[in-house]
């Protein structure tokens, strides 16, 4: 298990696509040497809606290259590293069925798994794909945010150790499913204590 490419903002992209603060961060591209997370920030990058991305519970967005692969597949066309928007392509882990609140030890940084990636229109924008949105949602595959737990710095094949795992069961791939509209693990998500504070609000609104 190791990251294969740590991505950062390229390119500060404006336009009618990129959303309410009328430009966007999203294309990122390999870094050449460690990158410093902490802060809440992957140091080098670019958040521009900091209303909807970023923060502690969003600082650092991981994608795996498995999965880009299967979408190279579906859509017939060749992806980049970074091409999902994410800081860390991964390789050898399963992001999606990692568990809410799971530690990753990667170089001198501890990250923690915090929350599935929801997809929005500067996303689809950036793909010139007006149909992404719902084809991102069925195809279960979101990546992971994660929280940056030690501050530290992240290279190109690190490797990453778990070091954590909770006592629950529920992961990325099942927050997912619920936001889609699953709801038979609704009540174990709600007692998920590593809940951010908005899917806290947003669990218990599934029991009403």
């Amino acid at each position: 298990m190791k990251v294969i490419s740590v991505n950062i903002t390229s390119i500060v992209h404006e336009g009618e696509w990129t959303g309410s603060e009328g430009k966007t961060g999203i294309d990122k591209r390999a870094a050449v040497g460690p990158v410093r997370f902490a802060n809440d920030e992957v140091v080098g990058d670019v958040v521009v809606d900091r209303k909807h991305h970023g923060g502690f519970d969003q600082a650092v967005y991981a994608y795996a290259r498995e999965d880009a692969d299967w979408w190279e597949s579906e859509l017939g066309t060749t992806i980049a590293n970074g091409r999902f928007g994410e800081n860390l392509t991964t390789e050898g882990i399963d992001v999606n069925n990692s568990l809410v609140g799971e530690r990753w030890k990667i170089g001198s940084t501890i990250l923690e798994v915090s929350q599935p990636r929801i997809p929005c229109r500067v996303f689809a924008g950036f793909w010139n794909r007006p149909t992404l949105i719902k084809e991102f949602m069925a195809a279960g595959k979101p990546g992971t945010y994660l929280r940056i737990i030690q501050a530290g710095e992240i290279s190109a094949d690190d490797s990453i150790e778990i070091i954590h795992r909770p006592d629950h069961l529920i992961s990325i791939a099942d927050l997912y499913a619920a936001k889609n509209g699953e709801r038979a693990k609704a009540q174990q998500i709600s007692e998920v204590r590593e809940l951010s504070a908005q899917y806290r609000e947003w669990a218990q609104s599934l029991l009403a």
